[in-house]
């Protein structure tokens, strides 16, 4: 059910996230900074309701009314970003999503945790990421063909907004109604709280991926530079389906291989999609960029279930150290957005293409050195 409940609100998100970029820099005439500024302030805005939402769910023991209020936020911010006129409001709204995202993503892992058994955490996290991507899959699908059949005037991109309210509210009534809460952990509750050695431990682990994220290009700047290239508006959201579907097939096997062979070798391989899909926009050709998709998709689901699956197995205030991860998702996205729309703007393209490159590469090249050694 959890899984059905990420299929419509990411089906909602689709519908949005390959025009928005288009809808702020063409129909309401801003630059690229402020769009690296919409990118960073609503990925920013996540960061202390993450930590405090995965607080709570430990302390506490609250879950599923955190999950509940999180979606709700997302569900009734889309569709209004239809009303808007400038990328001040427009920022707004994308802050009110992601804090639903913030408030719901630290309390949902640790439900997707209570119900995997034991050494399954891996194919448990695969398999709920690949309802989460076949949702985007399926909504990047409907845009298409909106675009495609009703055109892409300023008109249709504002009614397309206000429809994603359908797919939110469906998503919102199966995480009311149909979701099970987890058990109320008591232990938390009569003592003081604290991270735990191996929850300092597990934290640590995660700043490379942190990294990472200033580097690598958010999706929105994937969609800027496929229109620079010469891909029509209408073709975007299929790029968008290139990178969904693979992560819809590959994200469960993914799950396997974590759980068999671990996270550092997955983590690796996903350091090096992401390098490669950097790689192939520099060269600045559609046939480049299509591909360049297809690796972004793969670093997404590779990444993320393993880092998701690192945590549950290794941290002992679960809620809490996902908090920190998806707080430090944030930071650093944000950080990396505003730097990369600043470079963008000021500079040109193919600039921040190459601070992407070479920041992506030379971490890359670190990590696999510092595997190496970790196992010798």
């Amino acid at each position: 059910m959890l899984g059905w409940v990420s299929f419509f609100t990411d089906m909602a998100s689709a519908m949005v996230m390959p025009i928005l970029p288009i809808f702020v820099v063409v129909v309401l005439d801003e630059g690229m900074d402020k769009l690296g500024i919409i990118v960073a302030v609503s990925t920013f805005a996540s960061y202390a309701l993450r930590l405090v939402s995965g607080y709570i769910s430990d302390r506490y023991g609250i879950v599923k009314p955190l999950v509940v209020g999180g979606y709700a936020f997302s569900t009734l911010s889309k569709p209004l970003i239809g009303f808007t006129q400038g990328y001040k409001s427009v920022a707004g709204l994308q802050v009110a999503e992601r804090l639903g995202k913030g408030l719901r993503s630290a309390p949902k892992d640790v439900m997707i945790v209570q119900y995997s058994r034991e050494n399954a955490s891996g194919k448990t996290f695969g398999f709920h990421k690949m309802m989460d991507i076949a949702g985007e899959l399926s909504g990047a699908l409907i845009l298409f063909v909106l675009l495609w059949y009703f055109g892409q005037s300023e008109t249709v991109m504002r009614n397309i907004f206000y429809a994603t309210l359908v797919p939110g509210i469906i998503g919102l009534i199966i995480v009311t109604f149909f979701v099970r809460d987890v058990p109320k952990l008591k232990s938390h509750s009569k003592q003081s709280f604290t991270l735990t050695h191996h929850d300092k431990k597990t934290i640590g682990a995660l700043f490379f991926y942190f990294l990472f994220l200033l580097f690598v290009f958010s999706p929105s700047f994937f969609t800027m530079q496929a229109k620079e290239v010469g891909i029509a508006t209408t073709v975007i959201p299929l790029l968008f389906v290139v990178s969904a579907g693979v992560q819809t097939l590959s994200s469960y096997l993914f799950g396997i291989l974590i759980d068999r062979f671990g996270v550092k070798r997955v983590l690796a391989f996903s350091y090096a999609c992401g390098t490669a899909a950097q790689g192939l926009l520099t060269l600045q050709s559609p046939v480049f960029t299509w591909t360049a998709y297809v690796f972004l998709g793969l670093f997404t689901v590779a990444s993320l279930n393993a880092n998701r699956a690192f945590i549950a197995q290794n941290a002992y205030n679960k809620g809490s150290v996902y908090g920190v991860f998806y707080a430090g998702v944030a930071l650093f996205g944000a950080l990396g957005a505003f730097i990369g729309g600043l470079i963008w703007e000021h500079f040109d393209m193919q600039i921040a293409l190459i601070y992407a490159l070479a920041g992506t590469l030379v971490l890359t090249v670190l990590f696999l050195l510092m595997k190496g050694r970790h196992e010798n």
